[in-house]
């Protein structure tokens, strides 16, 4: 009788901390991702600043008469 009581004491505990796990509901899906192109955009726009950077310090550096670049 002991387990008995000890089981279903156990089990009240549960049900007193863990309300959500006795009355369980699913839970809804995630929305299906949405994209509007405006991050692939951007990416490509970040890249293009980035050659657009390094173009203009390489001919930069090779216009100046008084660097070289191998020093």
């Amino acid at each position: 009788m002991a387990t008995s009581k000890f089981s279903f004491g156990v089990a009240l505990i549960f049900a007193i901390a863990f309300p959500a796990a006795v009355h369980a509901q699913p839970l809804a899906p995630a929305p299906a991702p949405t994209s509007d192109g405006t991050s692939i955009d951007q990416g490509i726009a970040y890249v293009l600043m980035l050659v657009a950077l390094v173009l203009t310090y390489v001919i930069h550096i090779l216009d100046s008469p008084s660097t070289t670049l191998i020093t």
